[in-house]
């Protein structure tokens, strides 16, 4: 199309061409979309061979401190190892480090573990090594036995005594020999609310000491109440009158003839553990309990 030239100018006139240009859908060879693919596969290689040249440029000891790096939660290295908490803590399957958590399965550390993972018939109680000698463990439970009978026998010679015997009670447990100074409804070993000894209860402590006291085993003792609260438990608890129960217990077989030495342990635990557990009220969870020990093995002998 051409268009005049302007009046009296002699110039030649302009021409315009307009073009239509009708797009190819796509963009041409399926656009651009292929190459953001292409890229991503590209990255995704270089990352995948980075990793491979880490596992063979590094030791096991190095790739567990980048495991442990990006792992999602707080290790305790102390507890752990360098391993971590996975299901092999850390350990490849053929693992002989002996850093991680599962270093015993290492083989040269299981050189010494049997086959079966159990001892022998004497496990635990060799010559040179035992926490428990077995052989004391036999002569405390016959000990325990006699002292058993020697206060019974107290119990039925003595007219103030007799009447208590329905409030003591011997108990073998894992740990010795306990004897339970248990209440009832009608007859308290202490003063109510209070850590005050009865006459009575007190004479009965005494005769257990004088039949304990040629024993060479420690004792511990434990305080128990029942679930009765008092007013203010800032001022005094069920805890404080359990501990000091059985603190009061300690003194008196104190005085009844067992040396410092041999008290091991002397614990409050006020109504957490109940003879009757269906009633926590009931009397008869206040009691103090006296445990003989059993002897403990000394390294070497």
């Amino acid at each position: 199309m051409a268009r005049a030239a302007p009046h009296g100018n002699n110039q030649p006139p302009k021409i315009i061409i307009v073009k239509k240009i009708v797009g190819e859908a796509g963009g041409g060879h399926h656009g651009g979309a292929w190459k953001v693919a292409y890229a991503d596969f590209v990255t995704a290689m270089m990352a995948f061979f980075l990793l491979l040249w880490l596992l063979g440029a590094t030791t096991e000891k190095q790739r567990k401190g980048i495991a442990d790096y990006f792992a999602p939660t707080l290790i305790d290295k102390k507890v752990l190892g360098l391993g971590g908490s996975g299901v092999l803590g850390g350990e490849s399957i053929l693992s002989n480090n002996k850093l991680g958590p599962k270093a015993a399965a290492a083989p040269i550390a299981s050189i010494g573990i049997p086959v079966a993972a159990s001892g022998g018939a004497r496990s635990g109680t060799g010559e040179k090594g035992s926490l428990r000698n077995r052989d004391a463990r036999a002569e405390d439970l016959k000990a325990f036995e006699a002292i058993k009978r020697q206060i019974e026998a107290a119990l039925k010679s003595s007219e103030s005594l007799a009447k208590l015997a329905s409030h003591i009670r011997f108990v073998p447990t894992q740990d010795g020999l306990r004897i339970d100074l248990v209440d009832d409804a009608d007859y308290s070993m202490f003063a109510m609310g209070t850590t005050v000894l009865d006459a009575k209860a007190s004479d009965l402590i005494g005769m257990i000491a004088k039949s304990i006291a040629g024993t060479p085993n420690t004792i511990m003792i434990r305080g128990h109440t029942d679930s009765v609260p008092y007013g203010d438990p800032r001022a005094m608890n069920n805890w404080m009158l359990a501990s000091g129960r059985a603190e009061a217990t300690r003194r008196r077989l104190a005085l009844g003839g067992i040396p410092e030495q041999r008290f091991e342990r002397i614990e409050g635990v006020a109504d957490r553990e109940p003879i009757i557990a269906g009633d926590p009220y009931d009397a008869r969870n206040r009691r103090v309990a006296i445990t003989l020990l059993y002897r403990k093995g000394v390294f070497g002998q």
